[in-house]
């Protein structure tokens, strides 16, 4: 496997991150209490995106393989909880 290889398989192993954690942000402006965020939304997405990563890479150790929809099933419920836990009113 080659560099350009590597760059590809670990841009699809992340492409489910960075799609949601932007998209559970924007969802909970729209969806959510009309109230000030406690950060930015580019900060929310960050951390967000740090929480999918963290649990795409949990369900690639536990079950030995990618794509299981386990790990998608959690992947979006952290993703969720850590969007509530950051919006939460401190």
């Amino acid at each position: 496997m080659d560099w350009l290889d590597l760059l590809w398989h670990v841009a699809g192993f992340v492409a489910p991150a960075l799609v949601l954690a932007p998209a559970m942000v924007l969802a909970s402006r729209f969806l959510g209490k009309k109230k000030a965020a406690s950060l930015a939304w580019p900060a929310q997405a960050a951390i967000n995106f740090i929480v999918c990563v963290a649990v795409l890479a949990a369900g690639v150790v536990l079950s030995g393989h990618d794509g299981r929809m386990l790990t998608y099933a959690a992947l979006v419920l952290a993703s969720a909880a850590c969007q509530a836990w950051l919006t939460r009113r401190r």
